[in-house]
């Protein structure tokens, strides 16, 4: 009996010219059979930008996704993608409308000190060294998590519960750059490892704000 492998579709801005080295990282890992989940799908709000090169390059179906970034606009690319778990890496645009249990996002920083609308890439990492200059924070890190509909409230993005966390000391030679580059590596390191583990089921949410996640009892990162 063939096993089924649960089908994954990944929402990934990139650049216009460039970008998208954690989708293709996942790429990767589903092709060394470390990610179990079928990636059919990849989404980017960039036409012709690094992720649909990558995309093209791997034989994943890609889908230009200009907006509106509204509700039914999510669910309709999600819904003829026939994804049953979505994967935001390094999206950049405001989600909503998706199942909270089966919609998961890597953030470049402390959640939930530095989260919101607004907060990703670069200003995450402004808002993380101001912290550290002001002797706030000693720290970033990488953090996985469940995304929850904000129903029009922008002060409810990345409130979801969190599903992973990984410390990245702050050197005081660090610049943006070599910060950025350092939780690149971890992302890299640790995304898809989650991400087997939520689209397997042994991390489980009900959606429910009142339920607690479900993590294996070995799970250290929670």
């Amino acid at each position: 009996m063939k096993m089924h492998r649960p089908k994954l579709t990944i929402f990934a801005s990139g650049g216009k010219t460039g970008g998208g080295s954690g989708f293709a990282n996942l790429v990767d890992h589903q092709k060394r059979g470390l990610l179990e989940a079928e990636i059919i799908a990849v989404v980017s709000n960039h036409e012709n930008g690094g992720v649909r090169e990558i995309a093209k390059m791997e034989g994943i179906p890609f889908v230009y996704f200009p907006g509106p970034f509204e509700p039914a606009e999510y669910k309709k690319i999600v819904n003829e993608s026939g994804a049953e778990y979505v994967a935001l890496s390094g999206w950049l645009k405001l989600v909503s409308g998706l199942p909270a249990n089966k919609t998961f996002n890597i953030h470049p920083g402390p959640l939930p000190d530095f989260g919101g609308a607004g907060m990703y890439g670069h200003f995450v990492h402004e808002a993380v060294m101001k912290a550290f200059a002001e002797g706030k924070v000693t720290h970033s890190a990488v953090t996985m998590h469940f995304v929850t509909d904000p129903k029009g409230d922008k002060s409810n993005y990345d409130k979801g519960p969190v599903v992973f966390q990984f410390p990245v000391k702050i050197k005081s030679d660090d610049t943006l750059e070599t910060l950025a580059k350092r939780l690149n590596v971890v992302e890299h390191a640790w995304q898809p490892f989650v991400t087997n583990l939520v689209t397997s089921g042994l991390i489980f949410w009900t959606g429910k704000t009142d339920s607690p996640v479900q993590f294996p009892d070995w799970y250290l990162y929670r």
